[in-house]
């Protein structure tokens, strides 16, 4: 049997299958992108929830695994070399993914380097913007009599929906074919959208292309079920 016991996260989260790659994480835009992503290559996994209502994701056992103490997080036991790996910021978890299991991102070195050119529009402008939208329009921030912050992040993130609609026109998916890209950035969507409460705020009416492959994407099998991951 697979032993894990030399990360200090398994003593929380015991492993009940060590031998399957480890996924520590919730269901947030973050986290889903790592459960959407195994469900659609196939690879079998053990989940635990990082409930951020105790606090999960600031104990030392999960900072073992995520310096960042953000999720997700995985510990695959048949990493490179057949040694175990830990992995935390998802980005580098979906390439890690990618690449491990041979899908969703292109192995022509113009596209793979076009797709994560996209995945990086994701991490760097998408997911820090509309979780700002989130937390002034939802969260604390919404009690804030100056609204100038709030206008700010809801005035950037319709420039990057703009960015994104511009780039789906007439596409199918971000590139020629569905990858880690769309994993990466629709879930920011939707959850702009949706748990934001945000779309009237950001006019997301007005980017027909977004919504468009916003609707396909979660008609996906394996989106649905990677969007409920952890329960």
């Amino acid at each position: 049997m697979t032993d894990l016991s030399a990360f200090p996260i398994t003593r929380k989260w015991p492993a009940k299958q060590p031998e399957l790659l480890q996924l520590y994480s919730l269901a947030t835009p973050n986290g889903v992108k790592v459960s959407i992503m195994l469900e659609e290559i196939g690879l079998a996994y053990e989940v635990h929830k990082v409930s951020f209502e105790t606090n999960d994701q600031l104990t030392p056992e999960f900072i073992s695994l995520s310096a960042n103490n953000k999720i997700p997080a995985i510990l695959d036991p048949n990493g490179p070399g057949g040694e175990p790996l830990a992995l935390f910021e998802s980005g580098a978890i979906l390439v890690y993914l990618a690449e491990k299991s041979g899908q969703l991102l292109s192995a022509d070195p113009a596209q793979r380097y076009e797709t994560l050119q996209w995945l990086m529009f994701q991490m760097g402008g998408i997911g820090p913007m509309f979780g700002q939208v989130g937390f002034f329009h939802k969260f604390a921030g919404k009690a804030y009599e100056d609204k100038r912050p709030r206008d700010r992040y809801v005035a950037e993130s319709r420039r990057l929906l703009g960015v994104l609609d511009q780039r789906l026109q007439g596409r199918e998916w971000v590139m020629d074919a569905y990858s880690i890209a769309d994993i990466a950035i629709l879930p920011w969507v939707r959850n702009l959208v949706g748990f934001y409460e945000a779309g009237e705020l950001v006019g997301f009416d007005d980017f027909a292309n977004v919504k468009r492959v916003l609707a396909a994407f979660v008609q996906r099998p394996a989106v649905a079920r990677g969007l409920k991951i952890p329960a």
